[in-house]
């Protein structure tokens, strides 16, 4: 049997074949439209020279996709019981390689820098298991992988969130946090319909193309992350109470560090800008550095 045929066959079947059911525990919801995979794989914008690392190959049927475009796919799976049929589909492709493991522990950077040192650019794409949707992205954002860019498949509203503009509900933490790194898009409206099992909500393709230099500056990083969490912790409250629960050690100078920065203190988190989140945490840092005695190089 060919290639072509062996990925061609129904999700259900091939899992039948294998004996295999599929786990909630593991968010396992499994794409099986053609011509939705195809739309996926197109939207990541690969060249013949890229490598690819996917999530959740699941029974690779999105993998073979991007293998035709890219010249490398590795594939990192968590389920054991699917790696057997992972191998078995592609035991003829010589630019996929399959890994056992799991996307929040294994080392990435091993995978860009050994698995994939032959290709042009490298990417990441996945239809990502909706309960662990945030901690990968924040994984692949925050360890400085030398990524092109990230296309994933999550649930609708978490994408809603992640491309959010100041002033809606949807605009929080997550929001600033993906688009700190880099410039966001929805690009596909995915139905429930195309998965097996089907889901209960529908879902969106973002393709997030990572920055070289973030748009705003920052003079720490974790300090900038730090203001954006506290100045959401309690949407119902002011920036200011927020801020003086997370800082109590700034509280006498608060009011101040928000007027120097155009912030009225009665605002809320959800109305501040990447920019003016990154003033703030600017302000913020040069406060502490003053409190500790030291000298600001540019005062």
């Amino acid at each position: 049997m060919g290639n072509e045929e062996r990925i061609t066959w129904k999700t259900g079947e091939i899992l039948k074949k294998y004996g295999v059911s599929l786990r909630k525990s593991l968010g396992q919801n499994f794409l099986i439209d053609p011509n939705m995979v195809k739309k996926i794989a197109e939207s990541a914008h690969l060249e013949s020279e890229d490598g690819v690392i996917e999530i959740g190959p699941g029974v690779g049927v999105l993998t073979a996709e991007l293998a035709k475009r890219a010249k490398k796919v590795v594939a990192v799976e968590i389920d054991g019981r699917l790696i057997p049929i992972l191998s078995d589909i592609f035991r003829d492709w010589k630019s996929i390689r399959i890994i056992h493991g799991d996307i929040l522990k294994i080392n990435l950077h091993e995978i860009t820098s050994f698995l994939l040192q032959e290709t042009k650019r490298v990417h990441v794409v996945a239809n990502l298991p909706y309960y662990v949707t945030t901690p990968i992205l924040m994984r692949l954002l925050e360890d400085k992988l030398p990524l092109t860019s990230i296309v994933v498949m999550v649930q609708r509203e978490v994408a809603d969130r992640i491309a959010a503009e100041p002033g809606g509900k949807e605009y929080g933490a997550l929001s600033i946090a993906c688009q700190y790194f880099a410039k966001v898009e929805k690009v596909l409206q995915v139905p429930k319909e195309v998965f097996y099992p089907k889901p209960e909500v529908d879902s969106t393709v973002i393709r997030l193309m990572l920055y070289a230099f973030p748009p705003v500056r920052v003079e720490e990083e974790n300090l900038f992350f730090q203001v954006v969490r506290a100045s959401f912790a309690n949407r119902r409250k002011t920036l200011f109470n927020n801020l003086r629960s997370a800082f109590p050690e700034l509280e006498q100078n608060l009011s101040s560090l928000l007027s120097e920065g155009g912030i009225d203190p009665k605002r809320r988190g959800e109305t501040l800008t990447i920019q003016e989140f990154s003033t703030l945490s600017n302000l913020i840092w040069r406060e502490r550095v003053k409190k500790r005695g030291e000298k600001l190089l540019y005062e």
